[in-house]
């Protein structure tokens, strides 16, 4: 297993292993976590592991254009009860995503560290929150990085039934309006599936996104 030096580098993604594994340690720097989103990769570990990097093979996206809007989704969004933000409260939506109870899933990935460090590139610019509001309670969202033309995202959570679908349905227009023209979305989730996600190679996203970042 490759170990990260603290030279700000990782290993070419082909040296991962079958989980997409690709290195141990460094730190949660911007410009560390800047290359790895630009080089394809994303951390994703314990608080009481070391800072583990990966790379998955295949991986899954969204191309903006393949957005897949239900029937009672249109019904909802058009019923204009909820109102949907940009950067309007990062904090929040990143400790909502952090104590989010999921299914088959008993912690959490996003501790101390994890959160520190994404809120540190929202204040630089890179990573950005997309909010869902009820009568000015924060119910549904997500968070993600934001490259040149690649969104990565990471988290997203409901606290009423399909609010993070409708965040995320219309942040993907806003970020189409943006030039985003590939939205990262890791690992295969049906949440994200029934919205158009799809799985392509770790080659073929790599090559688009050396495309158009």
């Amino acid at each position: 297993m490759f170990i990260l030096p603290q030279t700000l580098m990782f290993p070419p993604v082909s040296m991962a292993d079958e989980d997409g594994l690709v290195g141990i340690g460094g730190d949660l720097s911007i410009d560390r976590l800047l290359l790895a989103y630009r080089s394809g990769i994303f951390p994703w570990y314990n608080a009481d592991e070391p800072i583990l990097w990966y790379s998955p093979n295949p991986r899954f996206v969204l191309h903006p254009d393949e957005l897949k809007v239900s029937k009672s989704m249109q019904t909802l969004i058009r019923k204009e009860a909820w109102t949907f933000t940009v950067n309007q409260d990062f904090a929040s939506t990143i400790r909502q995503c952090r104590i989010a109870k999921r299914k088959y899933q008993t912690g959490t990935w996003i501790h101390d560290a994890m959160e520190e460090a994404y809120i540190r590139l929202h204040e630089a610019g890179y990573a950005i929150s997309a909010e869902c509001w009820s009568n000015g309670e924060l119910i549904g969202g997500l968070y993600g990085v934001q490259l040149d033309r690649v969104f990565c995202g990471e988290s997203m959570f409901s606290l009423e039934k399909n609010a993070s679908k409708f965040a995320f349905i219309h942040v993907v227009t806003y970020l189409k309006e943006l030039g985003i023209q590939l939205i990262d979305c890791q690992v295969h989730t049906d949440h994200l599936e029934s919205l158009g996600a799809r799985m392509i190679s770790r080659d073929t996203f790599l090559t688009y996104l050396n495309e158009v970042t």
